[in-house]
């Protein structure tokens, strides 16, 4: 028994391509110079924010250096480096799930 007329009626049969369109890198629209200006001047504004967050830590810190409260400074660094470490690594975060 031959095989093939049955074989190419499968093929026939079979759906075509489908799921999710391959749309590359993506095409920035009309005007999108404009948005990086603004998400440049946001992450240079956070970066301030950063800077003046230490600034802030670091001055708790020589008011209070003869209270103690060691920790709660160190806490207070921590959440302000986190943030660095946010800012600086946004693009790539946001690169590596797109």
């Amino acid at each position: 028994m031959d095989a093939s007329p049955y074989v190419d009626h499968v093929v026939a049969a079979s759906p075509g391509p489908s799921g999710v369109p391959d749309v590359g890198g993506g095409e920035a629209p009309p005007g999108a110079e404009d948005m990086l200006k603004v998400l440049r001047w946001v992450a240079w504004s956070v970066t301030v924010l950063c800077v003046a967050g230490i600034f802030g830590v670091a001055a708790r810190m020589a008011v209070d250096h003869s209270r103690g409260g060691g920790r709660e400074h160190a806490r207070g660094l921590g959440f302000v480096l986190g943030a660095c470490l946010l800012v600086g690594s946004a693009s790539g975060i946001v690169g590596a799930f797109v």
